[in-house]
């Protein structure tokens, strides 16, 4: 499969998406309206499109003050097209991007599974002992 870097979504492309965020427990109750909100809104958005079929096959944003902090959110890859380098070229995408390459800090969270995929990027779980809050 070749794949090519998107940052414009088409409807395709969105529907796309909102399958893709279907099959993640995180991501499986937004709707394809405020998908299309989080696109407008997001930073930096970053999609992977499989040159043949024209599908979505991953994606991942990242929000910034482009100065000071940079955090990065959804990044997912098509079931069917793990293993094959698309989370590294989806991660080195938004670290290289210009809103982001030169902030202080990016920041992520993930499940525990995946630290050791992160630390491959100079990720590290030493946060100055910050703890993660949440207002719901």
């Amino acid at each position: 499969m070749s794949i090519k870097v998107i940052h414009h979504y088409t409807e395709k492309h969105l529907t796309d998406l909102y399958q893709l965020f279907q099959n993640e427990w995180w991501t499986k109750e937004r709707s394809l309206a405020d998908i299309k909100t989080m696109i407008d809104l997001s930073h930096v958005t970053i999609g992977l499109v499989d040159q043949d079929s024209g599908d979505l096959v991953g994606f991942a944003r990242a929000i910034s003050d482009g100065v000071y902090r940079a955090f990065i959110f959804d990044v997912i890859v098509k079931e069917n097209g793990r293993k094959q380098g698309y989370g590294l070229t989806l991660m080195n995408s938004l670290l290289n991007h210009s809103v982001i390459q030169d902030v202080e800090r990016v920041e992520l969270y993930c499940p525990e599974r995946l630290v050791s995929y992160y630390e491959q990027f100079g990720f590290s779980t030493d946060v100055n002992g910050s703890t993660l809050m949440r207002l719901k």
